[in-house]
């Protein structure tokens, strides 16, 4: 996560954690990388991959779809932040260097409606994780969070706007 991401109103990362068990989150640092995350991304029971537009990366580097024929789990690894501030995060982490990176096609077009991104194909970072639970064989914890960052949304906007729940 972005150094105040986490303290955002608007943030969905949280979300993510809410519906995903296992679910791990860090703080990014451009000069220091948490012990902890270098753990979790060298453990054998993961297979982990940087979810990213593969616009923004060499193409040998880019997969579109998770290995699913492996005893290692997928760890799927969301930079939570603003589009430019996860840009500088993924330029400026040479540890995420190794990782495949996970670029999603997807023919949707983004519901997250309380900060908008330039594109249109840019996704918060719930839906992001949505897909890539659904790309790793769990449709449901995908559907359960796309329906909690409608109904978070919904109330988000209510409450900024004054207007009763």
């Amino acid at each position: 996560m972005a150094d105040i991401e986490a303290l955002k109103p608007s943030n969905t990362g949280w979300l993510v954690a809410d519906v995903v068990a296992d679910t791990f989150a860090f703080g990014w640092a451009r000069t220091e990388v948490d012990p902890a995350l270098l753990a979790l991304l060298a453990d054998e029971q993961w297979q982990p991959y940087l979810v990213f537009p593969g616009e923004f990366v060499a193409p040998e580097r880019v997969v579109h779809q998770v290995q699913t024929a492996t005893t290692r789990r997928p760890l799927f690894v969301l930079l939570d932040a603003t589009w430019p501030e996860a840009r500088k995060m993924f330029r400026k982490s040479p540890y995420l260097d190794k990782l495949p990176v996970l670029s999603l096609q997807s023919e949707q077009l983004s519901n997250y409606k309380l900060r908008r991104s330039q594109r249109d194909a840019h996704f918060c970072t719930s839906e992001v994780a949505a897909m890539c639970l659904a790309l790793g064989g769990d449709a449901l914890a995908g559907q359960a969070l796309e329906a909690y960052l409608d109904v978070f949304t919904h109330h988000y906007l209510q409450a900024k706007q004054q207007l009763p729940v």
